[in-house]
């Protein structure tokens, strides 16, 4: 039988800078808490193993999908899904922002990151290979889940195209430093907009895991939230390490899509032919 409520968490962490093994035990020990509190589905920032201002070291800390690591996280999750954030190594030279999902000892899925990020103080682009791939996964029965890390959300073409799937669960690891887009742009009121509005927009329960570690004259400034199918928030971190969670309901994304049928009304093969116009021009 379908469980209609899920308790999800997030692990709101201060990874160290190019430390695998620190940061594995900051991982364990808040899958540790996670459990205690009867956490089911626990969601790490992005690049939670590494840190995120690698660039060189980004040759020390990459791993293959099938690293010892990856297998004690999954060995340590047990029943709960826990998702985190490596930079995988596909091929010699071949580096992915990616996220991993873990769960029963095992490695169910792996999102490489669509959308680099090549403005501001944000140069991935110069550093990695860009994802081609965006499929769900169903960790929990009748729970299926997306994961975009952090840019992928600022595409809008991207979070659609994941709402296509009608996942149950949207899981956004970021990492986000308040200026590193300009002394402008906020950051923390940017993500609120950005996923108060996936949340409503397409009736979708939202994790949002961003770090709060301080990398040279990066603040990652924290604020992970959790919303439900309605964009209400249930539960916001502040700016130091925490764990928070909440509990979402497959009742409340019922009600949400059929108040607002977001996902009904896509209308995709007009979009597609609009968008073949645009790209024959």
């Amino acid at each position: 039988m379908t469980k209609q409520v899920l308790h999800v968490g997030i692990a709101q962490i201060a990874p160290v800078l190019g430390d695998v093994e620190a940061n594995l035990q900051k991982h364990l020990h808040y899958i540790e808490l996670a459990r205690a509190q009867g956490i089911e589905v626990l969601l790490f920032p992005e690049l939670s193993l590494t840190g995120y201002s690698l660039r060189e070291k980004t040759l020390d800390v990459a791993m293959a999908v099938s690293h010892p690591l990856l297998e004690k996280l999954a060995s340590a999750a047990g029943d709960m899904v826990v998702s985190a954030g490596f930079i995988e190594e596909a091929h010699a030279g071949e580096f992915y922002n990616a996220q991993a999902m873990v769960t029963k000892g095992q490695l169910v899925h792996v999102h490489r990151k669509l959308n680099l990020p090549n403005y501001g103080g944000l140069e991935e682009a110069k550093w990695y290979s860009k994802g081609q791939d965006l499929e769900p996964c169903e960790p929990i029965a009748g729970w299926p889940m997306h994961t975009l890390i952090c840019a992928d959300l600022w595409n809008p073409a991207l979070p659609h195209l994941a709402m296509l799937d009608k996942p149950a669960l949207m899981l956004a690891p970021v990492n986000s430093a308040a200026d590193i887009v300009s002394d402008e742009f906020s950051n923390p009121q940017g993500w609120k907009t950005n996923t108060d509005f996936i949340s409503m927009t397409y009736g979708v329960p939202v994790l949002m895991a961003n770090s709060c570690a301080l990398e040279g004259n990066s603040r990652f400034w924290g604020g992970s939230r959790i919303l439900d199918a309605f964009g209400n928030c249930l539960a916001e971190a502040g700016g130091e390490e925490a764990l928070i969670s909440a509990e979402v309901s497959l009742k409340d994304t019922r009600e949400a899509r059929f108040q607002l049928p977001t996902i009904r009304d896509a209308d995709s093969r007009l979009v597609l032919d609009l968008l073949a116009k645009r790209v024959g021009k």
